[in-house]
């Protein structure tokens, strides 16, 4: 692999560090070398083949920490997947993981629905996206937010990636199963949804004993964290008193919970994205989505103020678009009061934190695996340019050019 020297750019390290303008960033082979002020480059970058970057910024690769591959955001229906051979699926994949990638998101936590096996795919560079985290299934109980029996009799729970469980002893043994398929993070709804057919937002899903028996399996069997799909308060409640590694939604939070989770070091995945588009398949979930989902506006301020530890997810593939996920960022400066480079640092450092990585990914420093995204212009004056593809001019993944809008001559 080239050795190159990015250049003529300001550089967002991802630390929440002051921009550097006039910056430079060498890389050698998969991973950063050096990064800083350009008069400081070492000697090394002398023999470096020079990319100019034309003024524009460098940011880290960015994560999502939520997102649904199997399912087709705006484009489709579970139902419309039940009616194809599985197979199909896995054509439909390359493209939702081809333009999530080309967009920015070099990492992302797949929550429920592909296996280990598109995870694998993508290492191995059969298909091209972001290196992979999965969770493989979503456990909940009989007519929680991962039950889709239809009053029809037809049952699209196997379609949307769920997985039901009852008991203590059969949400420990599910776990296990979950962890020998090889699944990163295991994933439970501890409350009802605003888009599934049998329960609401206000409903305790997973009890608090089920979910602790889950994260203690997790933590004894190779140390997997558990994340919460968790909307009402009493979902919330139960998943950060069992101990959860996320929430993921978090809209009915109270500052005592907050509070609890600062001091657990929980993490909230607010996934505004979605709350941007209405549900409207039923009444009923139309309904759940006007009251949830402003909800979710008016809460999440008091988290960032509380100190909750705040990473980027967008339940990209439920509702949002696949390859959309960086319009989280505005998101989070519109409803959370975040400064651009804090709403920058959740999506990168912060992130690849709550996913285990931060050794190896979210931040532009020596000895890291060289992911990056050249946005146009400055970010930090306006956020939302990043959530506009047309701005994403360089993607490199590994070091690798993986998306080059900008059609800068870099190998």
């Amino acid at each position: 692999m080239t050795t190159y020297l990015l250049h003529n750019a300001t550089l967002i390290d991802g630390t929440g560090a002051d921009p550097v303008s006039d910056a430079a960033v060498l890389v050698d082979g998969d991973r950063f070398v050096w990064a800083g002020a350009a008069g400081d480059a070492p000697e090394s970058a002398a023999k470096a083949v020079r990319v100019d970057l034309g003024g524009n910024t460098i940011c880290p690769g960015f994560f999502d920490c939520h997102v649904h591959f199997s399912l087709p955001g705006t484009k489709g229906s579970p139902l419309e997947r039940a009616m194809r051979p599985e197979s199909y699926l896995y054509f439909e994949l390359i493209e939702r993981l081809r333009v999530t990638l080309q967009n920015g998101v070099t990492t992302a936590r797949d929550l429920m629905g592909i296996d280990p096996g598109v995870r694998q795919a993508v290492a191995d560079g059969l298909v091209a996206g972001p290196r992979l985290l999965v969770a493989i299934n979503m456990l909940s109980q009989t007519a929680g937010h991962a039950d889709f029996h239809l009053p029809s009799g037809i049952d699209l729970t196997p379609y949307v990636g769920g997985s039901l469980v009852d008991t203590v002893e059969d949400a420990r043994l599910r776990t296990r199963e979950l962890i020998r398929r090889g699944a990163d993070v295991i994933k439970v709804a501890s409350s009802g949804g605003v888009s599934s057919p049998n329960d609401d937002p206000t409903w305790l899903g997973m009890r608090r004993e089920m979910i602790a028996a889950i994260v203690e399996e997790g933590q004894n069997y190779g140390g997997k964290p558990v994340a919460a799909h968790a909307i009402g308060y009493a979902g919330i409640r139960a998943a950060v008193e069992a101990g959860v590694h996320s929430v993921e939604h978090g809209y009915e939070l109270d500052d005592e919970l907050r509070h609890q989770m600062v001091a657990q070091g929980t993490y909230l995945v607010p996934t505004l994205l979605e709350t941007m588009t209405p549900v409207t398949a039923t009444p009923q979930g139309a309904a759940k989505s006007a009251k949830w989902h402003e909800m979710a506006h008016d809460s999440l301020e008091a988290s960032v103020a509380a100190g909750v530890k705040i990473a980027v997810g967008t339940d990209a593939g439920l509702s949002p678009d696949h390859g959309t996920n960086l319009k989280e960022l505005g998101l989070l400066v519109r409803f959370g009061g975040l400064k651009p480079m804090q709403a920058i640092v959740a999506g990168t450092l912060t992130s690849a934190q709550l996913c285990g990585v931060a050794d190896d990914l979210g931040s532009i420093e020596a000895g890291k695996l060289a992911d990056l995204v050249v946005v146009r212009g400055n970010p930090l004056d306006d956020v939302d340019t990043l959530g506009d593809p047309a701005n994403i001019l360089l993607v490199t993944k590994d070091g690798r050019t993986v998306g080059n809008r900008g059609e800068f001559a870099i190998g």
